[in-house]
């Protein structure tokens, strides 16, 4: 029997699932991700919120910057689990 487990266990490392992923998966060097504008530092955050999603609740952080001069880009919305653990961060605040 521990030659049945022995041979089983080597065999599957001769065997392993190769990688799934191919040419053309490559990142830019940001990670692929815009930049917060840099004068968003200066600012305090305008409210703090939490809020329900189908995933649970959420708090939700808002920044608003007159600074920039894109209209879409002067809320910044950040989102964390209660226990502050960060999840995401958009425009849109969705």
């Amino acid at each position: 029997m521990k030659n049945i487990i022995t041979v089983l266990f080597l065999s599957s490392l001769l065997f392993g699932i190769p990688a799934m992923a191919g040419s053309g998966h490559e990142h830019d060097k940001d990670g692929g991700h815009s930049h917060v504008h840099k004068t968003i530092n200066s600012e305090e955050a305008a409210t703090i919120e939490q809020k329900s999603y189908k995933n649970g609740p959420e708090w939700v952080t808002t920044f608003k910057n007159d600074k920039i001069s894109d209209v879409t880009k002067q809320t910044l919305y950040l989102f964390f689990s209660l226990d502050g653990h960060y999840i995401a961060a958009n425009y849109t605040g969705n």
